[in-house]
């Protein structure tokens, strides 16, 4: 009878035993699919499908160029693939890589990887990161392309001191003097977000020459790969000065509002990051943005709408040059009040980008159109169509010239050597840029 008690009692707290482990076990996978959701939605906010797939490859794959002064390089393979890709990184070299710039073998990446701003994401997000690149990404036996930058510029060496001067370590730290919507934004926009990569002019050694708003270039305007990506401070005409925060945020969760229309690489950063962010951090991004004072070129006088003389000058626009390709051109969806219909149609009458110093992103948009801004798996019905086969250089900046002097913009003129300059360089770009 003992003998029979004690095999009872051995069964029973085997099957206690194994209930514990039924339910621990749901419980784990639970913990571990919400780790890898986590990790998903940080690396949309990071937008790292973006820039690490080519056009019409895998995923995280790699191979999508990216043009530098010197040459152009290549993304890198970060799908769990441990022979091509980050298969066998341990979350450490994730973390460094991620921060840092040091791949798992130790050679410094280029920073055309956002690892300045990366360096401000916290240890819980790298770990769901890392979660999710390991154990939610499909892994793709894919090689990494060699840079076309000649030796001995491609030696990578030297970044070793670049990091030492250039690089701060250590992740964002709030700040106390402001709520908690603010230091959420600032951390997005700062860190994941790396905004300030395309957004912040760069010195000689091409760093950025801010990484906070501490820094008076920051967010200021810059260009970068043929394209001149918007001043992000409140400044009043060629910036988030008469923006609202539900402009900021219309803008980024649908790439279109009152004020303008995404282009270039904001076309991929609305279709693969922000539409996919939630309400509170496109508020706590617009709250952060529009906390920015002034930056970038002097505005003498502010914006006001005034449609009197171009509406004129397109009744009888035989007289000028600009508004007769206006008139054959643009007037159909850009309207003679310069206002379009926005957000489905841009506005040019006030347009941040039309009145913008640097015409570089006017130019490459007439020259080469807009890619599909796709919400919700739907395409924009009305993107900007290419022009660079139907008119010439001197049409282009004719018709530039008149929509940055129309509605009162008030902008400089447009060369047609600087059409054509821009023509020569888009034309050499290679697929994908």
């Amino acid at each position: 009878m003992k003998i029979a008690r004690k095999i009872s009692r051995f069964a029973q707290g085997l099957a206690v035993v194994a209930v514990a482990q039924l339910g621990v076990a749901p419980l784990a996978r639970a913990q571990d699919a919400a780790l890898i959701q986590r990790g998903d939605y940080l690396a949309k906010a990071g937008d790292c499908v973006a820039c690490h797939s080519a056009p019409h490859g895998k995923p995280f794959a790699g191979g999508l160029p990216m043009m530098t002064p010197m040459g152009a390089i290549y993304s890198t393979n970060i799908t769990p693939d441990p022979d091509t890709g980050i298969g066998r990184y341990s979350e450490a070299d994730f973390a460094r890589a991620l921060r840092e710039g040091v791949a798992k073998d130790g050679h410094n990446l280029y920073p055309a990887m956002p690892y300045p701003s990366y360096a401000k994401v916290s240890d819980e997000d790298v770990h769901a990161l890392y979660a999710y690149f390991m154990h939610g990404v499909a892994p793709i036996r894919q090689p990494d392309r060699e840079s076309d930058i000649r030796w001995p510029l491609n030696m990578r060496w030297p970044l070793k001191f670049w990091n030492l001067i250039f690089l701060d370590k250590g992740s964002y730290r709030p700040k106390p003097q402001q709520d908690v919507a603010w230091n959420r934004g600032a951390y997005l926009i700062q860190g994941l977000g790396h905004c300030g990569s395309c957004h912040t002019p760069r010195g000689v050694a091409f760093q950025e020459k801010a990484l906070d708003e501490t820094g008076s270039a920051y967010l200021s305007g810059a260009a970068v790969d043929n394209w001149f990506a918007s001043n992000l401070s409140g400044a009043h005409n060629a910036g988030l000065g008469r923006w609202s925060e539900a402009d900021i945020a219309q803008f980024l969760k649908t790439g279109a509002n009152q004020h303008a229309s995404a282009f270039g690489s904001m076309t991929s950063v609305i279709n693969h990051s922000m539409q996919w962010m939630s309400d509170a951090d496109l508020a706590a991004i617009a709250r952060y943005l529009k906390s920015l004072p002034a930056a970038g070129d002097p505005e003498p006088t502010a914006y006001a709408y005034d449609p009197k003389a171009t509406k004129v000058s397109l009744l009888r626009p035989a007289n000028d040059a600009g508004a007769r390709t206006y008139a054959t051109y643009c007037m159909h969806c850009h309207g003679a009040d310069g206002r379009a219909f926005a957000p489905f149609l841009a506005p040019l009458a006030g347009n941040p980008n039309v009145l913008e110093k640097n015409p570089l992103s006017l130019i490459h948009v007439t020259l080469e159109g807009t890619e599909d801004i796709v919400i919700d798996g739907i395409p924009a019905p009305y993107p900007m169509p290419r022009y660079a086969d139907v008119l010439d250089d001197q049409q282009i900046a004719d018709v530039l010239t008149f929509i940055r002097a129309g509605w009162s913009n008030g902008a400089p003129a447009v060369s047609p050597k600087a059409v054509g300059d821009l023509r020569k360089l888009a034309a050499k770009a290679p697929p994908g840029e």
